[in-house]
């Protein structure tokens, strides 16, 4: 049954993160859940989970040209410089903060998902 799980969790999260919505969305809930791993733990396994799959999507979003090169240098140097400065902070935060931050932060990305408008269409 195991197996299983951890198989439907893997689907799930691999079709999300290949959408670039993010499989942590789903992958680190489900293993606090479903599994009893601490916040922090569930994270790095997503953290590592998110490498080939990432790199899957990127192929996949790079040969269709969904890729804008000039946002892309920019914020993956500073999103480089954040993940040092998260990866310190998680570090050192107690597991149940860390899992409400991370739930507030689901909360509030799900609400500005929910009620943004729609953008025009560009001709």
């Amino acid at each position: 049954m195991t197996w299983l799980i951890l198989i439907t969790i893997g689907i799930l999260a691999g079709i999300i993160s290949g959408m670039g919505i993010g499989g942590g969305t789903i992958l680190i809930p489900a293993l606090i859940l479903f599994f009893g791993y601490e916040q922090q733990v569930a994270q790095n396994i997503n953290l590592i989970y998110f490498i080939p799959t990432a790199a899957i999507a990127l192929v996949t979003h790079k040969k269709n040209d969904n890729i804008d090169k000039t946002v892309l240098w920019k914020i993956t140097v500073f999103g480089l410089l954040g993940a040092v400065v998260g990866s310190w902070i998680a570090i050192g935060i107690d597991a149940m903060v860390l899992k409400k931050i991370f739930g507030f932060f689901l909360l509030l990305m799900g609400l500005m998902e929910v009620f943004k408008k729609a953008p025009e269409k560009k001709r």
